[in-house]
C-alpha cells in the first residue's frame, strides 16, 4: 500500500539547519573532517547549579505527569521575571511553559489563526516561522528588509497591513541577522498598528539576554502593544539548555488558556525535571550566569567582523546587535564556477560547495534569501577561526 501523505505535510520543507546538521554528522561518520559554523546552539555547560536542580528533582523520585501550563513555581518565576526585568504586571496564569519555544510560537499561532488569514513575517526570518504559518493554515506576506538595515520599517508595515492581517512576526534580536529594535523603532511600529487593532504582535525574545550594546526591549512594554503581544521565550540560548527542550509564552489570558487547550491534546505538560530546573535559574543571578557567555559571544562577534572586513569585505559584514549569527551576501560569488566546473546560480549552491570544502554554513534561503548565507559563532573560537579560513580559501578559489 502506498501511503498518502497529506497535502500540508507533503508542502512542508525540511528546516535547512537541521538538515545541514545532518548532512554535516554524515560526512564526519564517512571520515571527512568538516567545520561546522551551523546551529544556534550554545558551546557552553549547563550551568553547574542548574545541573544540581534537575539531579536534585530526579532523586526526589516522584515524576507524575505536570500541569499542562506548566510547574506553578516555574510560571510564577517566568512572570516575576518579566515584571522585575521589564516591568509587566504579568500574572502566572498568563504563562504557558512548551517543549521549547517553537512549540510556544506554533500554539500561539494556532490559537489566533483562522484559515487565510495574513500573517506579516518580515524576510530574513527564522527557518520555521514560515512552515509553522502554513501548518496552522494562515498566510505569510513576507516583506523584505535588506535595504533597510535588516527592520521592518513603519512605512512597509502600513503597506502591508490589511483587515486580514491577523499577526505581526518579530524576533528581536534576530534569527538569522543578529539586529534588535530599539524602543524607538518598536514605539513607530506601535504607531502604525494603533490603526489596527485586530494585529497581535507575536514577539520571539529567545535571544533577549544576549544583547552587547544596549539592554532588550519587549513589544509589551508599549501601551498600546500590551494586551496585544505574545511573547515567545525558552532556556535554550541563554541558559544552554537547548537539548533540555523548555520554552514558554505570556499572553494575554484568552490566549494562554487556548494555547493550554492547544498543548493539552497534542504533547500535554513539559519535562519535569527541566521545569525545576529552570526554577532555579530564573531566582538566580541572571547577569552572572549569561555574563560569561556574553562575553565570550562579544568577542567572538568583533574577531568575525573584524576578519570579514579586512579579508571579505564583498559579503558586507555589519556588526550584530544581538544573538550570535551573521547574515552575509554572497551575491559577489553567484555566477561563478567551482574548481570543478560547476556554475554557483544560488546561497544553495554555494553552500553545498563550501561543505565540499570543509566548513558547514546555512543557506539563505530557508531565512528568505537566495543571496545569503548564516554562520553561527556559538562554536568555540578556534574553530570560527578555523572555518572562516576554509570559508575565504573556498570563495577565492572561484573562477
Amino acid at each position: 500500500m502506498v501511503a498518502q501523505i497529506s497535502r500540508r505535510i507533503a508542502a512542508l520543507q525540511e528546516a535547512q539547519t537541521l538538515g545541514m546538521a545532518q548532512r554535516v554528522r554524515e560526512l564526519r561518520a564517512a571520515g571527512r573532517e568538516v567545520i561546522s559554523l551551523l546551529l544556534g546552539e550554545p558551546d557552553f555547560p549547563v550551568p553547574p547549579f542548574l545541573q544540581e536542580a534537575a539531579i536534585a528533582a530526579i532523586r526526589e523520585g516522584h515524576a507524575p505527569y505536570p500541569p499542562v501550563a506548566g510547574l506553578m513555581p516555574l510560571r510564577e518565576a517566568i512572570a516575576a521575571y518579566y515584571h522585575r526585568q521589564y516591568g509587566l504586571p504579568y500574572q502566572p496564569s498568563q504563562v504557558v511553559v512548551s517543549n521549547g519555544s517553537k512549540q510556544a510560537i506554533f500554539n500561539a499561532l494556532l490559537s489566533l489563526l483562522e484559515p487565510g488569514d495574513e500573517v506579516i513575517l518580515p524576510s530574513p526570518y527564522w527557518v520555521s516561522y514560515l512552515p509553522l504559518i502554513q501548518l496552522a493554515e494562515g498566510r505569510a506576506k513576507i516583506i523584505p528588509t535588506e535595504e533597510t538595515a535588516y527592520k521592518l520599517t513603519p512605512e512597509a508595515l502600513e503597506a502591508a497591513l490589511s483587515p486580514k492581517t491577523r499577526v505581526l512576526i518579530l524576533c528581536s534580536p534576530s534569527n538569522p541577522t543578529g539586529k534588535a529594535y530599539s524602543p524607538t523603532e518598536l514605539a513607530a511600529l506601535a504607531q502604525v498598528l494603533e490603526r489596527y487593532p485586530q494585529v497581535y504582535v507575536l514577539s520571539d525574545e529567545i535571544y533577549e539576554l544576549i544583547r552587547y550594546e544596549s539592554q532588550h526591549c519587549s513589544p509589551a512594554q508599549l501601551p498600546t502593544l500590551y494586551e496585544r503581544t505574545i511573547i515567545c521565550n525558552g532556556f535554550s540560548k541563554a541558559f544552554a539548555m537547548p537539548g533540555w527542550r523548555l520554552g514558554y509564552l505570556i499572553a494575554p489570558l484568552p490566549i494562554a488558556e487556548a494555547a493550554t487547550k492547544v498543548q493539552g491534546q497534542t504533547t500535554a505538560g513539559a519535562n519535569i525535571i527541566a521545569q525545576k530546573a529552570a526554577i532555579a535559574g530564573l531566582q538566580s543571578d541572571l547577569a552572572a550566569l549569561v555574563g560569561p557567555m556574553l562575553a565570550a559571544f562579544r568577542e567572538r562577534r568583533d574577531a568575525i567582523y573584524n576578519y570579514l572586513q579586512a579579508h571579505l569585505p564583498e559579503t558586507a559584514p555589519y556588526l550584530p546587535e544581538g544573538a550570535f549569527y551573521f547574515f552575509l551576501s554572497v551575491r559577489a560569488y553567484l555566477g561563478k564556477k567551482t574548481p570543478t566546473g560547476q556554475t554557483l546560480t544560488s546561497a544553495d549552491d554555494l553552500t553545498e560547495y563550501l561543505l565540499e570544502s570543509g566548513v558547514g554554513v546555512v543557506s539563505g534561503t530557508g531565512f528568505g534569501s537566495e543571496t545569503h548565507i548564516r554562520i553561527s559563532y556559538a562554536v568555540a573560537l578556534s574553530a570560527i577561526q578555523a572555518g572562516l579560513t576554509r570559508l575565504t580559501e573556498a570563495l577565492h578559489a572561484l573562477a
